[in-house]
């Protein structure tokens, strides 16, 4: 691809503040939890690079990993160091730690948002991704065992340092959310900028207080899942699931359980407006109050060049967001909803 051809591409897609911080991300970002994953055509540094660059060249330069990513613990941010050589001021980069599902070899116990965990998994990461700095750092799950005002401190020494730029959190509730804001105001800290939580049209449960408070808090929000996991791109039906998908090797109960009916009938309504399920699923994400970045996984270039043109492609009227709403409401028990 020329310079003037990658340039068009870029432009094709928005920037957009994260919250009410100065960091700016492109509206359709890349996840990267598939790089270094076993049995895709990413668990190699040559199908990592070919996504990436398809990313960079689309415009989609916002690359969100976590150092759990991976075969082994770190292989997609150590796949990612390696394959952005050269690049590192095209794109934007958030990385995320602490998770508590695996161990990432730190000798400390639980608390996995303390001051000592937080410096050495940034240390081990901004190793792993071959950087000064990390744009956006992240904690992955909420820390029980840490309070918020160690966390926030040890981030904020972080942000002084140049090791990172914007702290934000993943998986935090509404209360959580509300916690760590009115603590950073309360001592004069350095807040978080952002939230990651599970979110598409088949997950909504992050309306009822999740959202709500990232608003109320001027965060930026960063769905994670958007596309539940290829289910709403238009690749399935009731009757068809592509055999090479993540949800036919890891989770077909998420295909056997989908509500098929709503989803033929958002199909219809796609077809109606001469739309792609993708695109309408975007135009939908993107109308989405204080969103920021429609987070979508990829494990081919062609995935990352649909999802980049599905950034632009369609913007629903205020009628058709209500109509897409009540193809898809919110239920009333947390538990209904796939």
């Amino acid at each position: 691809m020329t310079a003037a051809a990658s340039a068009d591409h870029a432009d094709a897609v928005p920037s957009r503040r994260v919250g009410s911080s100065g960091l700016l991300v492109s509206a359709v970002g890349l996840g990267c939890n598939n790089f270094g994953r076993p049995g895709t055509r990413t668990e190699t540094i040559e199908g990592t690079r070919d996504v990436l660059d398809a990313a960079i060249d689309a415009g989609v330069t916002f690359l969100d990993t976590a150092d759990m990513y991976g075969r082994d613990p770190g292989l997609s941010e150590t796949l990612m160091g390696e394959a952005l050589k050269g690049r590192r001021d095209r794109i934007t980069l958030a990385t995320k730690f602490g998770h508590s599902g695996r161990d990432m070899g730190y000798p400390v116990a639980g608390a996995k948002a303390s001051r000592t965990y937080a410096r050495r998994a940034v240390e081990a990461s901004l190793s792993r991704l071959q950087t000064d700095w990390i744009d956006l750092y992240q904690l992955h799950t909420p820390d029980p065992h840490t309070p918020i005002e160690e966390t926030l401190d040890v981030l904020a020494d972080l942000v002084r340092e140049g090791k990172v730029r914007y702290i934000g959190h993943s998986n935090f509730s509404g209360w959580q959310i509300a916690e760590a804001h009115l603590v950073a105001a309360r001592r004069e800290g350095i807040p978080f900028v952002s939230a990651q939580n599970h979110y598409s049209l088949l997950a909504r449960a992050a309306e009822r207080e999740v959202l709500p408070a990232v608003e109320r808090f001027g965060l930026g929000f960063l769905p994670y899942f958007p596309l539940h996991n290829g289910l709403l791109t238009g690749k399935f039906t009731r009757d068809h699931a592509p055999a090479d998908s993540r949800i036919m090797r890891q989770r077909q109960h998420v295909w056997q359980e989908a509500p098929w009916d709503a989803l033929d009938e958002y199909r219809a309504f796609c077809d109606e407006r001469g739309l792609t399920m993708l695109e309408a699923t975007f135009g939908w994400l993107l109308s989405r109050p204080a969103l920021s970045s429609v987070i979508a996984g990829a494990t081919s270039a062609e995935q990352v060049r649909a999802n980049a043109a599905a950034a632009t492609a369609w913007s629903p009227t205020a009628a058709e967001i209500a109509a897409i709403d009540a193809l898809f409401p919110l239920p009333d028990d947390p538990g209904a909803r796939i």
